[in-house]
């Protein structure tokens, strides 16, 4: 009789800490850490792309800056819908992964409780000379990641 009881005490004791969800602190992290991973999966796959590509000369563009939360979930936006362009077909992938790391941060920024614009709107590109616009696209998601790598700790700012 005493063996249930304890047993039945020792498992009201345990249980809330075996079952209960992630703290909203673990929870952010491993987002944060998720959205770091895409970032730099997605580099692997430009630079995969890159070898299979014929080579370029090199296109001089710069990085938007990185300010916090709001203006990643923009600026992600604007290389999702660049990427969504008939000339870009190649980079399918890349578009996958831009997309999801723009849903992520988005989620993020909800869940900290940011104000959030709506998305960009998809404007009509020049389909003129595929192959410049194919590496520009390239170009500019890999500058804009690799700055927001460097600059991951504007992800708790929103």
């Amino acid at each position: 009789m005493h063996i249930p009881l304890a047993l039945l005490c020792v498992s009201l004791v345990l249980a809330p800490g075996c079952s209960s969800l992630p703290a909203q602190g673990d929870s952010i992290r491993d987002t944060t850490n998720s959205i770091i991973n895409i970032a730099q999966i997605t580099l692997v796959h430009i630079k995969k792309l890159r070898t299979e590509l014929p080579v370029a000369s090199q296109i001089e563009h710069s990085a938007p800056s990185i300010e916090g939360l709001t203006s990643i979930i923009h600026e992600l936006g604007l290389l999702d819908n660049e990427l969504q362009s008939p000339s870009t077909e190649l980079l399918s992938q890349i578009q996958a992964d831009v997309s999801s790391l723009e849903g992520r941060v988005r989620s993020l920024a909800v869940t900290l409780g940011c104000s959030i614009q709506a998305r960009p709107g998809r404007r009509i590109s020049d389909n003129s000379y595929p192959d410049t616009r194919l590496h520009l696209t390239l170009t500019k998601v890999q500058l804009y990641l690799d700055k927001f790598l460097l600059n991951k700790d504007k992800l708790k700012v929103c």
